[in-house]
């Protein structure tokens, strides 16, 4: 067989790991692999710089599985990932590429779920520990000898690690492993602060990285459409009305946001849920497997929520709130357009963030054309549309079996046969508005109120209360600095703490508090050595803007 002398084969990995391979389908390494799979099998450290979706995975699991003895029952591979999603999606390759390895057992690691069968499970000797680092030093706590044994760690989507603010239970847990492992590191970017990571925690890696296309998938087609702020859901609900589509995600950007959009869209009669990091894992499985089997056609969902999430049925993508950068946007409309399929991605732009729109063409070096919202004469030509094919396969033999049905009908309640179809109609039809000035009623999009600045009036009243409020007392020793990124760029504490920590080289301690509020945030750190402190973080970038640090004057 070719695959004897070439493919995977060829790559030296062991014979059962080539067959269980070949046995998912695939018979030629993808580039990251190529590259990849020598060097790790080699035993030296490593850095791979690519995106999701060009085999990453089995880039790392595979040599690291050729180099596990299923004899010794005990940890010997930690692969670290930064959502419970992405952690199980890792956890089921390794399970699948060491169907023909007997002995060699795989455990996920993650929140949400039960601790006790976890450790067990560690205890009782699984080879392959696939955990998400918040858990992980959970059980650390537990027993801090439970990596004592691992001598192979990978960090996947690294960059998304540190995003979510997981620097310190990073150090934990390279403190709890022997010096001698050897570790692997992926990301999709390389910013300052992985290559910290690196300097400290790598020796002599090789480096690896994969070229990507700037343009997004061709198979996907792009549009965006102008709307305010407190148009969103009206404009949602117009576009579902008319796009023909299988199974949708909609990205938001809150977890609040997922439940009142998921909600909306239930009262319209849609089948949707929402998918956010508060849900339960065992809901969020049921959420996923509802929406590849078709009980559920539409996912309201976070970005961090979605990762790892494949669900062939997806034909769409709404951008409901615009993305924090360019690569989170090639990342959300790649959850449609896979293998080849024909995919549509549409976003949604408010007048505020025109800039932003014109950053994501030019990174992606798409233009994303602009369609106007679809008026109530195009509602109603879908809803006519929806109802015709509906009653299409119908008429063919409901005349000779509801034949007589139609004339005792008639004749009971005193009527003519289009006076009882129109009012089977309405039945049918559940009072659902079926023409022009009624779909105009039914669903205004003209705003009740034009606030400035594009927000409500109320929220605008709510957030000046909330920014007119005065700092906390400053600490002895500290100066106190301001960034003009907030709760609304989906900034949290730990957010700017990883980053200060990790770009500034400064230790825990030396910083204070750190007040997050809507539209800008406050910092405390040491007023010794201040200006070279911001000096050194004048690149520093969190959830891909820049933090521009600035000391903040109090009149």
């Amino acid at each position: 067989m070719t695959q004897e002398t070439g493919g995977f084969a060829a790559l030296d990995l062991h014979p059962s790991i080539v067959a269980a391979v070949i046995a998912t389908g695939y018979e030629e390494p993808s580039a990251i692999q190529q590259q990849s799979i020598p060097i790790i099998l080699a035993g030296h450290d490593m850095i791979g710089q690519a995106q999701t979706g060009t085999g990453k995975t089995a880039a790392f699991a595979l040599p690291i599985l050729h180099r596990i003895d299923p004899s010794k029952r005990e940890p010997q591979a930690l692969i670290l990932a930064p959502t419970r999603e992405l952690a199980l999606q890792v956890a089921t390759a390794f399970e699948t590429y060491a169907k023909q390895m007997p002995g060699v057992t795989v455990v996920a690691v993650y929140g949400g779920a039960p601790m006790g069968p976890q450790l067990k499970a560690i205890r009782n000797g699984a080879q392959i520990v696939v955990a998400t680092p918040g858990r992980l030093c959970d059980h650390l706590r537990r027993d801090e000898k439970v990596l004592a044994t691992v001598n192979h760690l990978v960090l996947d989507e690294a960059d998304e690690m540190l995003k979510l603010g997981f620097m310190d239970d990073l150090e934990v847990i390279f403190k709890a492993m022997p010096e001698t492992r050897q570790t692997v590191l992926f990301s999709a970017t390389l910013p300052q602060s992985i290559r910290a990571i690196a300097e400290r925690h790598l020796r002599d890696p090789k480096h690896v990285k994969i070229q990507t296309k700037t343009q997004t998938v061709t198979a996907i087609e792009q549009a965006h459409l102008m709307v305010h702020a407190d148009q969103k859901v009206s404009a949602v609900l117009r576009l579902l009305e008319v796009e023909e589509f299988d199974a949708l995600i909609a990205f938001v950007r809150t977890k609040q946001a997922t439940l009142d959009l998921a909600s909306a869209l239930e009262a319209k009669g849609y089948k949707a849920a929402a998918l956010n990091g508060d849900i339960a894992q065992n809901q969020r499985e049921r959420v996923i497997d509802s929406l590849k089997d078709g009980r559920l056609d539409i996912v309201v969902a976070t970005d961090v929520a979605a990762r790892g999430l494949d669900v062939p049925r997806i034909t769409h993508v709404f951008n409901v709130d615009m993305p924090y950068d360019p690569e989170s946007y090639v990342h959300r409309i790649g959850r449609t357009g896979r293998a080849g399929r024909e995919g549509r991605a549409l976003l949604l732009v408010t007048p505020r963030e025109r800039r932003m729109l014109q950053v994501i063409e030019r990174v992606t070096g798409q233009k994303v054309a602009e369609v106007r919202l679809p008026n109530a004469q195009a509602v109603l030509d879908a809803r006519i549309k929806k109802l015709t094919n509906s009653l299409a396969p119908l008429v063919a033999d409901a005349e000779a079996t509801h034949g007589d049905l139609l004339d005792r009908l008639t004749a009971d309640i005193g009527c003519s046969p289009r006076a009882l179809a129109a009012a089977l109609l309405r039945k049918a039809t559940n009072g659902q508005a079926l023409t022009l000035e009624a779909v105009e009623k039914e669903q205004p999009l003209v705003p009740t109120s034009a606030p400035r600045g594009d927000r409500p009036a109320g929220e605008r009243s709510e957030r000046g209360e909330r920014e007119r409020r005065a700092p906390m007392p400053l600490g002895e020793g500290r100066a106190r600095c301001r960034t003009a990124l907030g709760a609304r760029d989906g900034i949290a504490a730990k957010n700017l703490l990883g980053a200060i920590l990790n770009e500034g080289g400064l230790a825990r301690e030396a910083i204070g508090r750190i007040q997050v509020r809507d539209s800008f945030s406050l910092v405390e750190l040491p007023e010794d050595g201040l200006e070279k402190l911001l000096t050194k973080l004048k690149d520093t970038r969190v959830a891909g803007k820049q933090l521009k640090l600035r000391r903040y004057r109090e009149d």
